[in-house]
């Protein structure tokens, strides 16, 4: 279910993104107290793709959690409900307002506190567009004749209390016979389409007319063949995928994984199912076994989400579906099934519990399978979404938009930085044994950070309110300055310093590294307040000490501060906003004028605006900076290519692209790409000046 085309070039918040697109609620509704809670839904939906056409009955059993007079449930504004009727089968007044995507429905009699019912409610309409989708300019429903997706974000069934109300469900699908169906639990298929009960009015042999309830077949107009889809399990069994898709499968471990690929991945198909075993196999031994030993990773189209979960179900866009197996998105999409289809968060401020530790979990699994080099680089990336929109408590995260990158970025990478923060506290071992015990403890219920703070106070046995309080309820890094004097002592040296910071409240423990004439030194110093002193005893002559290197803390740097511009920066790009973007990415500058990146950044503005002198401009800046990344050298080559080619300069575009390929880095497919234009010149797409 979740919000991260190439990665790098739109950044790791993008990830964040992939993460939570699916599973937030409209922002109109983010801190409303539940009134009802859905306990299943049976729903029976034909599908039409020729007509991009949805046609279902869903009846929702529910329980009132305060006495009601209206029940009000989310549905994709496409969909148009034809009858709502009760569980005797009488007709109810139903009102569609589309300003938060619900559908209103009056209950004559009341439905009393922990009473419950059902609801029947036959709907139809036409899935092919963003347009009416429950978050604008964001395709979550859509039926095709290629892969058609039903995800649970799209609401194309009635929801309530959504990503927090925790239901069962029956999902009876109808398709063309030539068509697959891949959704969470166990599945049966039949040929032909089922029949559904309607109500007629009859007459009796007396000659009375009365209503009856009689079975007729749904009409269609070719072979079908129905699936049924049972998930017996309070979770979020809300997506189904459609399409034709080539099965690999994997049963290493026990487990059960079957990859779906279109046919131009049929080739590594095999290698994700063998990343996806590895990875379920890794989170099984950390958190205890999932709530699923099948798990099937699917195809999506590129024109949603880059990537999707729902139970057994790990869904990735076509894009992010390379040759090098993209185990990062896969771990994040395999991690919520123990983050969000296990234990899922009990309020909106609680979001960071499925989120936060599904992205902590994926820098996890980095660490295990790529070593520590890799996982530091990704807790870089996941430190500066941390810092990126660092203005609202995470405690207070249920009042925001949650489609917006403020919320995006806090539940997700601060989510996963106060993990990381307290493993730092806690130690390896007591750490690895709070996320196993919670991950147990509450398998298959919703947790709040009140839980997870008294399950790691009990396996640290201390008390930890200080740390959750300072990271989860307010705002703000340190920004650490040492002052130290070196002393010779009769055994060696000694460091008397102090290090400085302006958050008065602050607390933490923070490492400092001493490198000698010798032996390199290290030391726990325990930071509280705005300066804190320390000494240090050392053999060797100290050159140079350096605070927090392994990045434990979460905390401002220069460079931090340069990367938390871009990233806002590149998040306006996403939107349009190009002349703001500019001024994020000049920001970025400010502090550190050589930077890359940002250079980059802002020739990808200047080629977006077909203004490509100064883009040339940009792309030589990005050449002669720092080149952090590296990957700015290679792609400013091939971007300049492009220029030289549009405005007609064939020979130097080749110069070039040959300079893109002397540098022999393929990050994100940069020789390909390079190769591809010395083939034939770049040209601009249809419609499109640059």
């Amino acid at each position: 279910m979740q919000v991260y085309s190439v990665r790098f070039r739109r950044g790791a918040l993008l990830a964040a993104v992939a993460a939570l697109l699916t599973i937030c609620a409209p922002a109109v509704r983010a801190a409303e107290k539940p009134r009802l809670r859905v306990d299943d839904y049976v729903i029976d939906a034909q599908i039409d793709p020729v007509k991009h056409q949805l046609t279902a009955q869903a009846k929702v059993k529910f329980t009132a959690l305060e006495d009601l007079s209206v029940a009000v449930f989310e549905l994709h504004n496409a969909l148009r409900p034809t009858k709502v009727t009760d569980a005797d089968g009488k007709t109810l007044d139903a009102e569609r307002v589309t300003q938060d995507s619900t559908v209103r429905v009056n209950l004559p009699s009341g439905l009393p506190k922990d009473s419950s019912t059902a609801l029947i409610f036959d709907y139809q309409g036409t899935l092919d567009s963003a347009d009416l989708s429950p978050v604008p300019g964001l395709k979550l429903a859509y039926i095709s004749t290629g892969t058609s997706y039903l995800l649970y974000g799209g609401r194309w069934f009635p929801v309530s209390g959504y990503g927090l109300n925790r239901f069962t469900a029956t999902m009876q699908i109808t398709v063309p016979a030539h068509l697959m169906v891949i959704g969470s639990g166990a599945e049966t298929v039949a040929n032909g389409a089922p029949e559904v009960k309607t109500t007629k009015l009859v007459r009796s042999k007396s000659g009375r007319v009365q209503k009856e309830q009689v079975s007729e077949p749904v009409k269609s107009n070719g072979p079908v063949k129905t699936y049924t889809l049972a998930w017996t399990k309070p979770s979020f069994p809300g997506t189904i995928i459609i399409g034709q898709f080539g099965k690999s499968t994997s049963t290493e471990g026990g487990l059960n994984v079957a990859v779906y690929f279109q046919p131009t991945h049929s080739k590594i198909a095999n290698q994700y199912a063998e990343t996806a075993a590895k990875e379920l196999q890794y989170f099984d031994a950390a958190y205890g076994r999932g709530p699923s030993n099948t798990l099937k990773v699917v195809e999506l189209p590129d024109d949603t989400v880059p990537s999707s979960w729902a139970p057994e179900i790990a869904a990735l866009a076509s894009r992010e579906i390379t040759d090098k197996v993209n185990y990062r998105m896969l771990a994040n999409a395999i991690a919520h099934q123990w983050w969000g289809v296990s234990v899922s968060p009990a309020t909106r401020d609680d979001s960071w519990i499925s989120d936060g530790f599904a992205r902590y979990s994926e820098a996890r699994y980095v660490e295990n399978a790529a070593g520590e080099t890799a996982f530091q680089e990704t807790m870089k990336d996941i430190g500066v979404g941390a810092m990126a929109y660092d203005t609202v408590p995470l405690a207070s995260v249920g009042k925001m938009d949650p489609f917006s990158p403020e919320f995006q970025s806090l539940v997700t990478d601060k989510g996963a930085d106060i993990l990381h923060m307290l493993r730092w506290v806690m130690g390896d071992e007591k750490f690895e044994n709070t996320m196993r015990g919670f991950a147990i403890q509450f398998a298959g219920k919703p947790a709040s950070m009140e839980d997870f703070r008294k399950i790691s106070e009990q396996h640290f046995g201390e008390q930890l309110g200080w740390f959750f309080t300072q990271w989860l309820n307010s705002t703000g890094a340190p920004e650490f300055k040492n002052k130290y004097t070196v002393y010779r002592v009769k055994n060696g040296f000694r460091v008397v310093g102090e290090i400085s910071q302006d958050l008065d409240l602050f607390r933490m423990p923070v490492q400092l590294k001493i490198d000698t004439d010798g032996k390199t030194e290290t030391k726990r110093i325990e930071v509280v307040g705005t300066n804190s002193p320390y000494s240090v005893d050392t053999f060797g002559r100290p050159r140079r000490i350096t605070i927090d290197p392994g990045d434990w803390v979460l905390k401002n740097t220069p460079d931090v501060k340069v990367r938390t511009a871009i990233l806002r920066g590149q998040q306006l790009v996403q939107t349009g906003d190009l002349a703001e973007a500019l001024k994020q990415f000049q920001d970025a500058l400010k502090n550190n004028a050589n930077s890359s990146l940002a250079h980059y950044r802002i020739a990808e503005v200047f080629f977006l605006q077909h203004n490509y002198q100064a883009a040339a401009n940009e792309y030589r800046e990005a050449q002669n900076g720092d080149l952090e990344p590296k990957w700015t050298e290679v792609w400013s080559y091939i971007q300049l290519g492009k220029i030289f080619d549009l405005t007609d300069q064939r020979e130097r575009a080749l110069g070039e692209y040959r300079k893109a390929l002397q540098t022999n880095d393929n990050t994100q497919g940069a020789m390909d790409e390079a190769r591809k234009y010395v083939s034939a010149p770049y040209k601009a797409a249809a419609g499109s000046n640059g």
